[in-house]
């Protein structure tokens, strides 16, 4: 059984998922209290750009405490190093530990090998501001559980600032121009390998540009409803669908939200693919992501999936109902050595085993991952990219707004970073998808919000500044199955939608 519990980070209240524990009788933990209780250590190092960084606050707290309480915290001394000794280990349940870092200016990734693991963990209480009382806070942390003689060394958190990105954007594929200063035209992101698909002869493509391997044969399985989906492919294995690659049970999994978003060619309609592709039986109609819309911690009736004729995301709760929908079905697992990585969807709850929660394919985000620069911008630590912090300035046709953008210099829309004319541009599918967390279910909300500390103070301000709810936010590409479209990213499920370039919609800009 998991319960949430409320957490006190000084004046923050944080719940954390921990186990429960029953059973027996302790003093103050200690089940033979004539001994005192064993204990570990926890350690690591926090760098920059490989150098030690310096003032770096660490915080650890005690999942299993009632209500939780704060370990201690600490900063990183001259070398970047930091420790915490005298962690419980008995009890009647394990201690659960978690720990993160903070230090204006910057976001953290961290990494450690055994005896503890990185995850995220949710902020679940409630706030106030920017019209949401529900919008969580998820922190990217290591997870330690204290057992005797677990102490744990080189649990390192690396600093990123934008600078030194955690992931480069693959460009979307988009080659006609339709307007200047459109995709087509800047063409922003990595560039695709000259040969992207590459045909293995055993039955299955492996994608030079994400490394990820995908089952030759898209149509190999009968579309049917999600938990069907899913057991489908943790169960191919060589012998089936045209495999002789060795591959067993459990080695497949269906593509989360961003790996099967990863396969759309923008320029190509029905399907939505590179022409020449060597797959066989891709559809137009319906694919399922393991990726569910999210609905809290104990379920989700809906799932992620996209339209694989245009491109154009699903996500009605007719077509995308988990128990009903009947989508079609494809298989991928990881590879290796693809000119990019790309970033996970965020999601981490489990609503179904193989699911993406269960899986968490792909680059994690840092925490904090968003940098104020106190200049009417704001940076992603994840992609590097630089966005105007005042998300409702620009509102116009996807022409005008184009050009508005292309305009765009210090002194307007917020701004005193001294950018000129033709310093920003509006952001591509890709690059506008790259805000997405999955384990938001409205990302205005969640841009809007000001996190509130129990006693009245503030502990975040808001990421975007009026972020515009339930409206429709234009990306610079163009759908190609009907040019006089472009796709859109709805600001509350931040899903990709066909919109007339005529309507008018709101432009976050970006450089």
């Amino acid at each position: 059984m998991m319960r949430w519990i409320e957490l006190s980070v000084a004046t923050v209240s944080l719940s954390l998922m921990a186990a429960c524990g029953g059973g027996g009788t302790s003093v103050n933990g200690n089940t033979n209290p004539s001994q005192p209780p064993p204990t570990d250590t926890f350690s690591g190092t926090v760098t920059f750009k490989g150098a030690p960084l310096v003032g770096a606050t660490i915080t650890a707290w005690n999942t299993n405490s009632n209500p939780s309480t704060v370990f201690g915290t600490t900063t990183t001394d001259a070398s970047g190093n930091y420790s915490f000794s005298g962690l419980q280990t008995s009890g009647n349940a394990v201690a659960v530990y978690q720990f993160w870092v903070s230090k204006t200016g910057y976001g953290f990734y961290p990494s450690v090998g055994s005896g503890a693991t990185v995850t995220r963990a949710q902020e679940n209480s409630q706030f106030q501001g920017g019209g949401s009382t529900n919008v969580p806070i998820v922190f990217t942390v290591i997870q330690f559980d204290s057992l005797a003689n677990g102490s744990v060394s080189g649990a390192d958190f690396t600093a990123y600032d934008g600078s030194n990105s955690l992931v480069s954007l693959p460009g979307t594929g988009q080659a006609t121009s339709y307007v200047s200063g459109d995709d087509g035209s800047l063409k922003e992101g990595v560039a695709w390998p000259s040969t992207r698909y590459v045909n293995n002869h055993d039955g299955t493509i492996t994608d030079s540009l994400t490394g990820l391997v995908w089952l030759q044969n898209a149509g190999c399985f009968s579309s049917t409803v999600f938990a069907t989906a899913l057991a489908d492919v943790n169960q191919l294995a060589s012998g089936a669908c045209g495999l002789t690659d060795g591959s067993k049970a459990g080695d497949w999994r269906m593509p989360n939200l961003n790996e099967l978003e990863s396969v759309v060619d923008v320029s190509a309609s029905n399907p939505a693919l590179t022409a020449g592709n060597p797959f066989i039986n891709v559809s137009n109609a319906i694919y399922w992501s393991s990726t569910s819309y999210y609905g809290g911690e104990t379920g989700s009736p809906n799932a992620w999936a996209i339209r694989m004729s245009d491109g154009r995301y699903i996500n009605d709760s007719v077509s995308n109902a988990k128990t009903t929908a009947s989508n079609g079905v494809w298989a991928v697992k990881s590879g290796g050595g693809g000119t990019v990585k790309l970033s996970s969807t965020g999601q981490y709850i489990i609503y179904a085993s193989g699911d993406d929660g269960s899986i968490q394919a792909g680059v994690p985000p840092t925490y904090q991952r968003w940098i104020d620069n106190g200049n009417g911008t704001i940076t992603d630590t994840v992609t590097g990219l630089i966005w105007l912090k005042k998300a409702d300035c620009i509102n116009t046709d996807w022409a005008d707004a184009l050009a508005q953008v292309n305009s765009l210099v210090s002194g307007q829309c917020g701004l005193t970073d001294g950018s000129t004319a033709g310093s920003w541009r509006m952001p591509n599918r890709n690059e506008m998808q790259s805000l997405s967390d999955r384990m938001q279910n409205n990302h205005a909300d969640f841009f809007n919000d000001t996190l509130v500390n129990l006693n009245g103070s503030t502990y975040e301000l808001p990421i975007f500044t009026n972020f515009v709810v339930s409206e429709y936010y234009w990306t610079s590409t163009t759908d190609a199955a009907n040019v006089s479209e472009a796709w859109t990213v709805y600001s509350c499920d931040f899903g990709v939608y066909d919109t007339l370039k005529s309507d008018v919609g709101y432009t976050l800009a970006v450089r």
